[in-house]
């Protein structure tokens, strides 16, 4: 069975897109990028085949028995598949408490059937066809098997009067009406997936709305294990349900667009879900825009907000290290199933040479052109136009202010310049042992193998340039050769400029970013041609 998820993209590769029984489709967007408007058009689109459970469904129990009678069901059921073509189906459902009673009916229903298939085989005497008929599983019984390896430690049962109970761990019996918002969403979506009609297309739209990922992604799995003669397509904002089914394709919704109410087009992509990267990359992806770029740091750090302001359309995603950043952009640059995706990287400088640089850029990494991210927020012209913003406000002397906050940077070095030496060194003494290394080849000849280090010759040669750097008070040559974070000169031109901490005066350099375009010129002008880059 063959289902049609084709839709209006701009992304021509989108316009025949099929799905097969025993097949998986997740559906990744962020709000507003029409996830509502493409489910009801699958809905739609395959007639009486689907089966759709909705974001906003309702998760209580008005009753935990049969509280309709066979023929309303049946006409219930019509009325809803009609209600579920219409255009309102997107963000309104009037019959809520209907497909609650008619999942619980099914359920039920599905154990009476199943015991008296048992029984009529039984009283004629046809044992075989009993004890086959016995080993089928009911759904109710599928589902406690589901609940207890979806982490939900209950049993469902049906007792008198055709009431559905629960059991918790062994103890008394409650009705399932009274279960929790989880356990009973959880029940109702599984009960939806075991009892639709073979070779159904199972629409699933947002199940971690009312559930846990620790529940929803095995109770999901396990789904789709039992139903493998139906189709499914599940919308979703949690990027990791997804690449925890391998198996599964992934649509990704950048955009739609709308004439009137209704969505013309989407902007789309399908993610090749045998992309050989590994998960954390992945999931970095799946949450991305088409352009990339990949920073260094944490979500909390300088760089991704200062990149962000730089580069508005791209999506900036902090990758910890210099080498993390490298190997990201590499990674999804070499992904042939990528081709809708451009990646970047931007890296601290932290010492490297000319040669370095360039090999970097080549791989689409760009360096930054002082020793680490914070001399953007600490360059001499950004010092300046914080200080005129300042005078403006006070009424002090821009000059002035601008010659004290330069002073304050210089003087928080001066005292350290044999520490903030050696760490620099570091780097470089680690990179020249690494060259020195042999190769597979030099190490098979037997010889002797010598690899000096002369640490103090090095370390001497970045003190000097340092201590000359401070002596001539040249603040830009400073933030050439050393971080600045080791030390207190973030502090100290705080406060020259008279911020009442570190972090405001950085806010306030954001800020400069986002009114003043010379000081935005100046810095995109730090990455060369990567603007460009981007917008191509």
């Amino acid at each position: 069975m063959t289902f049609n998820l084709s839709f209006p993209s701009q992304n021509p590769d989108m316009s025949e897109l099929r799905i097969e029984a025993g097949q998986m489709l997740f559906v990744l967007g962020a709000n507003g990028t029409g996830k509502s408007a493409l489910m009801h058009r699958y809905t739609a689109e395959n007639g009486n085949a689907v089966r759709k459970i909705s974001a906003h469904r309702q998760t209580w129990m008005g009753s935990d028995a049969l509280d309709m009678a066979p023929s309303i069901k049946v006409q219930t059921e019509q009325n809803i598949q009609n209600q579920d073509r219409q255009q309102q189906a997107r963000y309104r459902d009037p019959y809520a408490a209907q497909r609650a009673s008619i999942t619980l009916f099914e359920l039920i229903d599905a154990e009476n059937v199943r015991a008296r298939a048992i029984a009529d085989a039984y009283g004629a005497g046809r044992m075989e066809e009993a004890r086959e008929a016995a080993k089928k599983e009911a759904p109710i019984a599928e589902i406690n098997e589901l609940l207890l390896q979806s982490n939900i430690p209950i049993k469902i049962s049906v007792r008198a009067n055709a009431r559905l109970m629960a059991q918790k761990d062994g103890g008394m019996e409650y009705s399932a009406a009274e279960l929790s918002d989880g356990e009973r969403n959880a029940l109702l979506i599984a009960g939806n997936v075991l009892t639709a009609p073979p070779n159904s297309l199972l629409i699933i739209d947002e199940p971690e709305r009312h559930l846990h990922r620790s529940i929803i992604s095995p109770l999901l799995s396990q789904l789709f294990q039992r139903r493998s003669d139906c189709a499914f397509v599940v919308s979703t904002h949690d990027h990791d349900l997804p690449l925890e089914n391998p198996r599964a394709r992934i649509l990704l919704l950048r955009s739609c667009s709308f004439s009137g109410s209704d969505v013309r087009s989407w902007e789309a992509d399908e993610f090749a879900s045998d992309a050989p990267i590994d998960d954390k990359l992945k999931r970095d992806l799946l949450g991305a825009r088409r352009r990339i770029l990949f920073v260094e740091g944490t979500e909390s750090s300088l760089d991704k907000p200062l990149y962000s302001l730089l580069f508005p359309l791209v999506s900036v995603i902090p990758k910890g290290s210099c080498r993390e950043v490298e190997q990201s952009v590499v990674g999804v640059r070499a992904g042939e199933g990528f081709h809708w995706l451009q990646a970047f990287g931007i890296a601290d400088n932290d010492g490297f040479d000319e040669d370095q640089i360039a090999e970097k850029k080549e791989k689409g990494v760009y360096a930054v052109p002082y020793y680490s991210v914070e001399a953007i927020y600490y360059h001499p012209t950004i010092i300046d136009l914080i200080a005129k913003k300042q005078t403006d406000v006070s009424g002090d002397d821009r000059e002035q202010l601008f010659r004290n906050a330069m002073n304050a940077g210089v003087a928080a070095i001066v005292d350290h310049t044999d520490r903030l030496s050696r760490k620099v060194a570091k780097k470089a003494i680690r990179k020249r042992i690494m060259e020195q290394i042999p190769n597979d080849d030099e190490l098979m000849t037997g010889g002797e193998i010598r690899i000096t280090n002369d640490p103090e010759a090095i370390i001497n040669v970045y003190k000097c340039d340092l201590v000359e750097a401070v002596e001539e008070s040249n603040w830009e040559a400073i933030l050439l050769k050393t971080p600045i974070r080791e030390s207190g000169a973030r502090e100290g031109i705080s406060k020259a400029l008279k911020f009442q901490s570190i972090e405001d005066y950085e806010k306030a350099v954001r800020h400069l970013l986002t009114i003043d375009e010379e000081a935005l010129t100046l810095v995109r002008g730090f990455f060369e041609d990567l603007s460009n880059k981007i917008l191509e």
